[in-house]
């Protein structure tokens, strides 16, 4: 036991939460930002500019979904060439047969042929053969195994949710928004884990508002502390940032939970907002302004196939109150009230910028 525990240290294998639930999550979401979503971006800019090359560099993005994800996990697995460069299929393949549900396919399975290549990697003098032969028949066979069911699995337990949330918004609309929205502010991928599940339409909706909760929540109750660049480094960039004083001080982190449980059931029952775009987009938030581009696209495309008639004012109105106008508000004066009562202290929301 004590020489298979030397081998994978030597292999750089580290069997942990921190490796392969928020290393390898994270980086998955990136390489998803990296194609999928700027993808999505191109194609809608160009189908509203009528630009068809726009058009046509998204679509190749949006190809590359798959291999995208998986590189980026290798990346965070430390991955050697060899490995990393044969993951490109691996990718292309977990997340054809994953169907819907491909991110999750993609994630599992890469994180096991990445981490099989990594133990042959360099234990042959053959290793140019051996080590991408070995990575791509595990990924791929892993593929045709449980893609399938893996995909299968995620998209239901999406479908799920949506379903939940279409029957029960307000109930929902709570739930999905302070779960989501607090896996944005923790040192995992909130983007990911809606991509994975699928997650759009009314719960998509309820995702964006819990996120854009968190981060403007957190930018506004703050900016006595970190002014300008705080607001918008949390603002536009992520209220992660704020995760050194939720460990320190647990109560900071009250008030943008209990907006995201106000602005969720708003988004969900009121304004009716979905995230018909990129099911990533739905865990982004105001980050970037990814998440409200993702509704934009939603809307864009329902115009297009028909299901809407048009963008109106109204999701405009509900978009920019669930996404800014509500968040800075309601957290702002929970902020106050909880600095009133010795809650928040000062100083407890300064971040080293």
């Amino acid at each position: 036991m004590e020489k298979f525990k030397a081998f994978l240290k030597k292999k750089d294998i580290e069997i942990s939460v921190q490796r392969y639930l928020i290393d390898a999550l994270g980086a998955m979401a990136q390489g998803l930002f990296a194609s999928l979503l700027i993808g999505t971006i191109f194609s809608t800019l160009g189908t509203q500019l009528g630009i068809e090359i726009l058009v046509t560099i998204g679509n190749y993005a949006k190809a590359a979904a798959g291999p995208a994800m998986a590189v980026a996990i290798g990346s965070a697995l430390h991955c050697p060439p060899f490995v990393l460069f044969t993951l490109i299929a691996v990718g292309g393949a977990a997340n054809e047969l994953g169907g819907a549900g491909g991110p999750l396919a993609v994630l599992i399975i890469t994180v096991f042929a990445a981490e099989i290549g990594k133990m042959v990697s360099k234990e042959t003098k053959v290793d140019v053969i051996v080590t991408p032969a070995v990575t791509l028949a595990v990924g791929v066979l892993l593929s045709l195994w449980w893609g399938p069911g893996l995909g299968a699995a995620a998209a239901g337990f999406g479908k799920l949710i949506m379903w939940a949330t279409e029957l029960h918004p307000f109930v929902m609309g709570i739930i999905v928004s302070v779960i989501v929205g607090v896996a944005l502010t923790l040192p995992i991928s909130s983007a990911a884990i809606c991509a994975a599940l699928g997650l759009t339409g009314l719960a998509g909706g309820a995702a964006v508002a819990g996120c854009c909760a968190q981060m403007v929540g957190f930018a506004v109750m703050s900016f006595k502390e970190n002014k300008w660049g705080g607001l918008l480094a949390q603002g536009i960039g992520t209220s992660m940032l704020q995760m050194g004083n939720i460990v320190k001080n647990p109560k900071v982190w009250i008030a943008p939970i209990l907006t995201s449980a106000i602005t969720g059931p708003i988004a969900t029952c009121i304004f009716k907002l979905e995230m018909n775009g990129a099911a990533v987009s739905s865990g982004m938030g105001t980050c970037g302004l990814v998440g409200q581009i993702g509704v934009y696209s939603g809307w864009v495309q329902n115009v297009a196939d028909g299901v809407k008639t048009s963008i109106t004012a109204m999701d405009w109105i509900g978009l920019i109150c669930v996404s800014f106008i509500l968040p800075a508000v309601i957290c702002a004066l929970l902020g106050s009230l909880f600095r009133k009562i010795g809650w928040i202290k000062e100083n407890d929301l300064t971040l080293d910028l």
